[in-house]
């Protein structure tokens, strides 16, 4: 593996299974997103994701061992958009756990280290190709679409019974 690989995976945050059970819900959130931005733009492939996943990686990686906010915007409006969903989901679970709780127990740490599994589970599903899908297809059948209880007139068949 070479030093770029090696450093694309966040070699310094460490996630444990504890976190990873703790922060269950972080998690299916960021995932959650993760599949909204998929569907809602669907020409996006695996590689927008983990280069929007990686951006805020390293924006919070910054936040936590700096405290400084610096943000890596890329020109790339499908990654600035991948980006705010992420960050609308976080901002979210924040204002959850304070109406829940009376407190924001979420640390930006935790949400590094969320980011940082995320970013490792599509970088894992991924094929490495430009177009490849798998990271996508994977968040889908995580989260499917919901389908409609009451089914469309093209979609109900002719009631034309034909021997």
């Amino acid at each position: 593996m070479s030093e770029l690989d090696r450093a694309a995976l966040f070699p310094d945050v460490e996630i444990s299974e504890q976190f990873l059970y703790e922060r269950e819900h972080l998690l299916l959130g960021l995932s959650f997103a993760l599949a909204k931005s998929a569907r809602a733009n669907r020409v996006l492939a695996d590689r927008d994701l983990i280069t929007a996943l990686t951006s805020l990686a390293k924006s919070y990686e910054t936040l936590v061992n700096s405290s400084l906010i610096y943000e890596q915007r890329t020109a790339n409006l499908e990654h600035q958009a991948i980006t705010a969903e992420i960050e609308q989901m976080v901002k979210d679970f924040r204002e959850a756990e304070q109406k829940h709780m009376g407190l924001t127990r979420l640390r930006d740490s935790e949400v590094l280290k969320a980011l940082v599994f995320l970013l490792r589970l599509g970088l894992g599903r991924t094929s490495g190709r430009p177009k490849s899908r798998a990271f996508v297809d994977f968040l889908w059948t995580q989260f499917p679409e919901r389908q409609s209880a009451i089914a469309a007139p093209e979609d109900a068949g002719s009631r034309i019974i034909v021997p």
